[in-house]
């Protein structure tokens, strides 16, 4: 059974509560600024566990101390709640690695 589309409507309420989070197409994406570049590697392997432990992984961009993260269903061709799960769980993270770049709800 494969994950349900989000619909234009459901994507629109949950990035009014995901600050930081843009779509493009079928792609949500955040960059966050982390503190150092160790800061950033560590929050990369923050989200890692919970990417393996959900068995749903995003596509991450490491540039010095800014990760892009970039969220997509591949099997159900666009965004679903997986997406989103993982973006609140990525912005529950990314407070202790980036402390400074934590956009306020």
């Amino acid at each position: 059974m494969s994950t349900p589309l989000l619909t234009e409507a459901e994507l629109a309420d949950a990035l009014a509560t995901l600050p930081g989070w843009a779509s493009s197409g079928d792609t949500l994406t955040r960059s966050v600024d982390a503190d150092s570049f160790l800061a950033g590697i560590e929050l990369v392997r923050a989200v890692a566990e919970v990417a393996e432990a959900t068995d749903h992984h995003p596509d991450i961009d490491i540039r010095w101390r800014t990760i892009t993260f970039a969220l997509s269903t591949h099997s159900a061709g666009g965004l679903t709640e997986l997406d989103l799960a993982l973006a609140r769980e990525i912005d529950r993270l990314a407070p202790r690695f980036a402390g400074g770049d934590v956009p306020n709800e």
